[in-house]
């Protein structure tokens, strides 16, 4: 009698598999901010229909930061305590659920509530991306992949206009800002579906595995951060990424919700600039891969982490000051392209910013320096909002000129930035003695 040796069925395996998780969390940043972007886009309409100024918008918006900037740095820790999967999943379903129930909206006070909310439940998407790459990607690729997440904001703010001024145009705001939230659930089962840590996940490569574990040794034997938050705040480099959002982050996010305004304070008609409001947001994602590309290049070419790094946060320091010849033209065409080479520019640099937490950091401390720089961010942010409301009212009688000094700032800002990055996240005596990772 012979026997015949049972067949084991082979392993299936998805190739890359760390790019298809990249994949994941770009559409949850796409969702993201194709939910954020509804109230700037619908917001000159909103200000006529309940008569807002422009410091009532701006608090509304500030509602929304106030809540987003604490929510960076606890959903932060606690995506540090409960892992990627779980807490990017609470995530999503917060904000999906605020974004149906924000129709019931009525008044300044109302909307200020649901934007609140909102922030809060968005906050946790960058903390989480960046621990996911952190955790799956090596360092040579972990630039190009956390410009491939980032880039989904590009591209959630260029495709927004065209969703939700169509929705609004034919059926009014309310169904327009249902939207996003019904996308967010289908997201929700995508990730679910997908997403688990590199050890244990099923459909991970052999290959791709021991990559990411050898990965994972080399960072042990090379760092030992605490993860305290109090250790961290203690450390120059921990300053240094938090200023590299800080001082950036504010310059986009006037963009983002107050470029229509600034448009129409140009004298611009929205219904024919609606193409100038979505190419920045091209030219930014765009930007994104600029400075994944750019850093992960020269590291491929010999340049050590930090010099590779720099080289790009010098490179976007320097071009958002274009948006400050703005101030001399009333020309859609040169607003545009102004805007967008400054966002190009800010977007190579919000790559290296956003990346920063994960070169510098285990994993047991990248969601939480990540989300203690989107605090600081949200805090820059919530003071120029605060100045800009003020001052574009203050100054509504000047026409064309009413934001001129809001835009000198906003190419300075970020230039000013780019020095204290440079003097703050090198190697140091913290480096030397395993608290950082060496640059």
């Amino acid at each position: 009698m012979t026997h015949t040796a049972p067949v084991v069925a082979a392993k299936r395996v998805v190739s890359n598999l760390r790019w298809w998780i990249a994949s994941i969390l770009f559409l949850s940043t796409i969702i993201n901010y194709l939910d954020r972007q509804t109230l700037s886009l619908l917001a000159p309409f909103l200000k006529v229909q309940y008569h807002w100024t422009n410091t009532d918008y701006a608090y509304i918006v500030i509602a929304f930061r106030v809540a987003y900037a604490i929510g960076q740095t606890t959903f932060g820790r606690l995506m540090d305590k409960i892992g990627t999967r779980r807490g990017l999943t609470l995530s999503v379903a917060w904000y999906s659920v605020v974004s149906l129930l924000t129709p019931l909206a009525s008044g300044l006070y109302s909307f200020g509530l649901f934007r609140f909310l909102l922030g809060a439940g968005e906050s946790a998407n960058w903390p989480a991306a960046t621990k996911a790459v952190s955790e799956w990607f090596p360092k040579q690729e972990r630039g190009l992949a956390t410009a491939f997440f980032d880039s989904g904001s590009s591209v959630g703010g260029a495709i927004a206009p065209f969703i939700v001024l169509s929705v609004y145009f034919r059926w009014g705001w309310r169904p327009a800002v249902i939207i996003p939230g019904l996308l967010g659930f289908l997201w929700i089962l995508l990730w679910r579906k997908i997403y688990q840590p590199p050890s244990s996940h099923p459909l991970i490569s052999d290959g791709e595995r021991e990559l990411l574990a050898r990965e994972s040794r080399l960072t042990q034997s090379a760092v030992g951060t605490s993860t305290r938050m109090r250790d961290l705040l203690k450390l120059p480099q921990t300053w240094g990424t938090i200023i590299s959002r800080s001082f950036t982050d504010p310059v986009w996010y006037f963009v983002t919700d107050w470029f229509p305004i600034y448009l129409v304070a140009k004298g611009i008609d929205l219904k024919s600039g609606v193409v100038a409001v979505w190419v920045p947001f091209i030219a930014a994602d765009a930007g994104n891969f600029a400075g994944g590309i750019a850093s992960g290049w020269l590291i491929k070419r010999g340049w050590s982490l930090g010099s590779a790094r720099k080289a790009v946060v010098v490179f976007g320091g320097i071009g958002v000051m274009l948006l400050i010849p703005t101030i001399f033209t009333t020309n859609l065409f040169a607003i545009t392209f102004l805007f967008a080479t400054a966002t190009f520019c800010y977007a190579a640099f919000s790559t290296i910013a956003n990346v920063l937490p994960a070169d510098l950091y285990d994993s047991g401390a990248v969601a939480t320096v990540s989300g203690m720089s989107g605090t600081g961010a949200g805090i820059g942010t919530i003071i120029a909002f605060l100045l800009v409301g003020h001052y574009s009212d203050v100054r509504q009688g000047l026409t064309t000129h009413a934001f001129d000094p809001i835009v000198i700032v906003a190419g300075l800002i970020p230039f000013i930035g780019m020095i204290l990055v440079l003097l703050l996240v090198r190697n140091t005596e913290a480096t030397r003695r395993g608290l950082v990772r060496p640059l």
